[in-house]
């Protein structure tokens, strides 16, 4: 007897009820809908419903849209930077939280293992004289003092030798580096290119692993990287905008340039992050981290954005190393083509 099945041809060696055929065909009842001749047949009909020479049968199952191949496992390399080694790929400040005990708690959500704090005397006591160090387990995070504020080379060298000798004292393994920032104004904030090379320099030759705060000038990062900085950090967009990364394409020429030889070479977003979607851009660009502050400090529930950015430096790192599909003018199918019962 001759049937067609799925549309093709097929001889079965005799007649047999639908339940027959199935079992036949070692199918799984459960696992299948089938028509005979396009009328639908009830699973509770599949024991008497006979097939006939010439019946047209279709039995079909779920398929899922897009690929069905499995992800055995997703490697999740961990973040090195001047010899320190992270899990978290997200690099967080301490200013400008209403509370040291909200600054610990946004700490803690965001599953950062690097903090940011400013070497300053109105940064290192709040109004009731509590020292900041107090709120921040140096056996948890590897503190990484910055030279915020600092309007010239020789203020940003002076801050990060007070820095190191203070994390000296906590024998913190943050002794050795610094975020080193050299700001061209206080409207800006934009850093000063000529200085920050020239400080890059100095700390470099003084020990320090600098981790160095720039514009997005693909120039610039490549003589800092030149010069010896532990990390380049383009800025998305000005400190404390909130307007995200603003130039793709130069984070991109960066990247490029500066991980062509050393695809290890680490290059962190750094200021202008508002929101998740902004961290989530940063990474799927292919950068290696994201360092923010304001962005969770400023947030109407600093908090709940904490756990946010958390999450968006995952997905936004995992997305990346997935690689995202072309983007195209007209639709394609995320469905399968092939087995659709109106075609023969």
């Amino acid at each position: 007897m001759t049937i067609t099945l799925n549309g093709q041809s097929r001889d079965l060696p005799k007649a047999m009820t639908v339940a027959e055929l199935l079992a036949y065909l070692g199918v799984e009842p459960k696992h299948v809908a089938v028509e005979v001749n396009r009328d639908l047949v009830p699973r509770s009909r599949h024991g008497e419903a006979t097939v006939s020479e010439g019946d047209v049968l279709e039995v079909v199952t779920f398929m899922g849209g897009g690929s069905s191949e499995a992800v055995d496992s997703i490697e999740t390399p961990p973040l090195v930077i001047g010899g320190h080694t992270f899990r978290s790929r997200l690099l967080v400040g301490t200013g400008k939280y209403s509370t040291l005990d909200l600054m610990r708690e946004c700490l803690e959500a965001s599953g950062s293992e690097v903090v940011t704090v400013a070497v300053r005397r109105e940064r290192l006591f709040d109004k009731e004289g509590r020292n900041l160090l107090d709120y921040l387990d140096p056996q948890r995070y590897t503190i990484l003092p910055n030279t915020a504020g600092c309007f010239n080379a020789e203020e940003a060298l002076r801050t990060a030798r007070l820095g190191r000798e203070l994390l000296l004292g906590l024998e913190n393994p943050g002794a050795d580096w610094v975020k080193l920032e050299v700001l061209a104004d206080t409207r800006t904030l934009l850093p000063d290119p000529v200085a920050t090379l020239h400080a890059t320099e100095v700390l470099v030759k003084e020990g320090f692993k600098v981790l160095c705060y720039t514009s997005d000038d693909p120039v610039m990062a490549r003589h800092l990287k030149a010069a010896g900085a532990a990390s380049v950090m383009p800025a998305g967009s000005p400190i404390g905008s909130g307007q995200g990364v603003l130039n793709g394409n130069n984070i991109r020429i960066i990247l490029e340039d500066l991980k062509r030889d050393d695809p290890d070479y680490p290059v962190i977003v750094d200021a202008g992050v508002g929101t998740a979607s902004d961290v989530t851009q940063a990474m799927e660009l292919g950068c290696d981290g994201v360092l923010l502050n304001t962005g969770i400090a400023g947030a109407k529930d600093p908090l709940r954005m904490a756990h946010a950015m958390r999450l968006a430096v995952e997905s936004g790192r995992l997305a990346a190393g997935a690689g995202r599909i072309p983007k195209k003018l007209y639709a394609t199918a995320s469905s399968p083509v092939e087995g659709l019962i109106t075609r023969s």
